[in-house]
Order: C-alpha cells, then structure tokens, then sequence
C-alpha cells in the first residue's frame, strides 16, 4: 500500500460507503486529461488508474454525460486504453501538526526532503469550512516582519492578506526568505509554486537557512509537477496554515506564486472545455482566486491569524495583467517590486510610491502615519522630477519641497536598503523612521 492509499485509510470522511465500488475503464487521453466510462465518481474525489506499472492517482475535474475527466496527480506514462479506472470512496488526509516543522512535502503532503515518514496524529482534508465574516476578528496588532521600508512605510497587520507584484528576478525569493527569518509570527509556512527546482533547493538552504526552517513548514510543487499538483500545492499550503491557526498561532503564510495558481487552474480548466476568457484564463480562475485568498485572513475570538504574503508574477511588468489586476481586488494591499530599483542596487526592490497597506491605519499610531506619509511623499515627489535633475534642468531654489526631496532622497535610500541577512525589528524600525523624518524637515 503506498503513502496516497495509507492516508486515504487513515482520513475518513462522513459514513462508509456499504455498496461496491464499480470499476470503469479509460477510454481516451489528451494531453494530460483522461476519460473514463462505466464507473461515478463525485468532482474533486480521487481515483487510482491502472498502469503498466501498478497504479496512479488522478482527481475527477469535470464530466458530460455519462464520461469522467480525470486529471492525474504524476507523471502519465504507461497507459493503455481500456485501464481500469477504481473511484476511491474516501477523501485524502494531510497531516498535521508541530511535527511538520522543518520538513518539506510536495503538493500532496508527502515529504520529499529524505527525513522520513511524518508521524502526526492529526489529518486534515482539503475541504475547509468557510469562517463568517463577522465572525472574524479585526486587525489591530502589526506584524513585525524585519524589513524596515515594510514595517516604517507599509505596515501589515495580524490576519492581513498582501501581494507581492514583480517581474521575474527582482529579488521576491529573497524577500520572503528575509520576512521568515524576521517575523515574529509562531510558524511559518511557505508555499513553492511553479518555481524551478533548483529555486526550491536554493530557497530552502540559502535563502531560509536552518534558523529560518526551524519554525517552516515549506510546501514544493515545482515547475514540472503536474498542473493538478501545483493546484494541491496551494491548497496544501492554505490546509495546513488553517491547522495552526486553528490551534490558536500566528501564522505567517509565503505563497509564490499566485499567479502559477492561476495558470494551473487555465491549463486544467482548457482541457476538459471551458471556454477561455481574458487572456486565455477561463471564468474558473477568477472565482478559484478569492475562495483561496479569502482563506487566510483572522479567525475567531478562539483562534489566530494568518497573515498571508501572495506573490503575483507580473509578466513583462506589466501591473495591469489580468491576474494582476484581480489580485489587487481582493487583496489588502500590495507591495510592488521594481526593475529599476533592482538593477541599480538597491534591494529589497519595493516602490513605496506604488505599494500601499490598506489596513496600516488600523494598527498604526497618527504619529506613525504622519511620520510614513512625510516620507512617501518625499520619495514620490524626487520620483515625478527625476528626470528634470538628472538632466540638471531644474534649478535649486525653484521650488523648496522638490530641494528637500534632493537633500534627503540619499538617506531615505539608505533607509529603504537592507542587507539579505539583516533583520530590523518593528520598533527600531519606527525609531530610524522618526530621526529620518526629523532630518526632512529640518533640512
């Protein structure tokens, strides 16, 4: 018996099921998607499909008529028409609990990191029940995430759900890693989605590092896993942050990326039938994106938080891209990382002048506000004339808040850097913002 089968034994969900399983068998491929005839099962339920080599796992993902679509969990290799196709009458269990703490699982929460077998005497399914909105607690407390331009100029409180929006290496890995190891959340978890596998292994050894997944739990389902796969990852990720919160902790919640949800959702969606929509992604992905965000968040007087960072691949940067745009909506907030800043240096790579915190005003002091909006207005008006400057167009004395803009934009860039290793607690965070602003409007 393999793991999958184990843990479908050992989760049990509702009453057993007294009639016979009737076995249907495979009559097409495409692509990755399999139909099959003769057996029913519900969507989302899981089915073993015989092979030359045993047994796979696939998920249904649709159906017409009489006939399945089955999307499989692995790789597709060994196939023959008319394999018999076995619906599983249970559903699948995660383990959770304080043991999954250093370990690494694939989408399916298997470990893949070689430490053997995770012994927990909890399982949870993937079916979460939905938390009333006015049964959740408000955001009051901030959350210290040792990056000083996030805790000084955009501060995130317990429960909040941000994005990260950047293009491809400006530094989002690096940043999370940063916010693991700075936290002062009880656990963290991490969520590798669609990344490249050597991105997995550098991110875990180099970028966390051992005193980062002490208190991690990080969930891989790499570029190459199967888009149902990637898909489980992140719901993986949400199950077992749900599990902790429940439990009563702060959760802090890395998910990179959103936007490889999105297009696993596409890929799946396209190849049972539904009609695309913007840019290709088809109307399940836009619904499928909200029920995920709006998992994380605060729970009730009896639980904690999970504070959620989602990161959101702009492609070619472009900020106005559709999972782009549908993120902003629905989340609290976004942090945007520009190319720019990155490719002079100047790292972590996050334009405050673009990035806000929707629920900074609930957790943060007048003084802290006035002090930060002092400061962002300065970057942004040094940002609206900067070409003027630095072609020396604009002369000194024209206009008195553009020449304190120039005096201090060195020292708020100072500020706003910070080493990959460093780590800024929030309230020597609020201190260096004090005697920063304190120098502007002296100046």
């Amino acid at each position: 018996m393999n793991n999958l089968s184990q843990r479908i034994a050992q989760y049990q969900v509702g009453e057993s099921i007294t009639h016979p399983v009737v076995a249907g068998k495979l009559v097409r491929v495409v692509g990755l998607t399999l139909e099959a005839v003769g057996c029913s099962a519900a969507v989302g339920s899981m089915c073993k499909v015989e092979t030359n080599d045993g047994y796979i796992d696939a998920e249904v993902v649709g159906f017409s008529n009489d006939r399945l679509f089955l999307m499989p969990s692995e790789r597709l290799t060994g196939v023959l028409p008319g394999a018999k196709v076995i619906p599983q009458t249970t559903e699948i269990g995660i383990p959770v609990g304080m043991e999954l703490l250093g370990r690494v699982l694939d989408g399916m929460g298997n470990p893949i990191d070689g430490k053997g077998e995770i012994k927990t005497n909890s399982m949870s399914g993937y079916s979460n029940t939905r938390i009333n909105p006015l049964s959740r607690k408000a955001i009051k407390q901030p959350l210290d995430t040792g990056i000083k331009a996030i805790n000084a100029l955009l501060t995130v409180g317990q429960g909040q759900r941000m994005g990260l929006f950047a293009g491809s290496g400006v530094g989002k890995s690096v940043l999370l890693g940063m916010m693991t190891r700075g936290t002062n959340a009880d656990v963290v978890v991490v969520g590798l989605i669609g990344e490249r596998g050597r991105e997995v292994k550098e991110f875990i050894e180099e970028i966390l590092g051992e005193e980062g997944r002490a208190r991690a739990v990080v969930i891989a389902a790499p570029a190459d896993a199967s888009p149902l796969m990637r898909l489980k990852g992140c719901e993986t990720s949400l199950t077992i942050a749900e599990y902790f919160r429940d439990q009563g902790m702060n959760v802090l919640l890395l998910m990179d990326s959103l936007t490889r949800f999105a297009q696993a959702q596409r890929e799946i969606a396209l190849a049972i039938g539904e009609p695309p929509a913007t840019k290709g992604y088809p109307p399940s992905v836009f619904a499928k994106l909200p029920a995920l965000v709006e998992r994380a968040g605060n729970g009730n007087d009896n639980q904690g938080s999970i504070s959620a960072f989602f990161t959101v691949l702009t492609e070619g940067d472009d900020l106005q891209d559709p999972i782009a745009d549908a993120s902003r909506a629905i989340l609290d907030g976004h942090i945007v990382l520009s190319r720019p800043l990155a490719d002079s240096g100047h790292f972590p790579a996050i334009d405050v002048s673009k990035s806000i915190s929707r629920v900074m005003p609930m957790v943060t002091s007048d003084e802290h506000q006035t002090l930060a909006r002092v400061l962002k207005q300065a970057y942004s008006l040094y940002e609206e004339n900067k070409e003027l400057i630095t072609i020396g167009a604009y002369s000194r004395g024209s206009d008195p808040r553009i020449d304190k803009a120039i005096l201090i934009k060195p020292r708020l860039d100072h500020f706003l850097q910070q080493g990959m290793k460093d780590s800024i607690s929030y309230n020597d965070c609020l201190t260096q913002l004090a005697v920063l602003t304190q120098e502007f409007v002296n100046s």
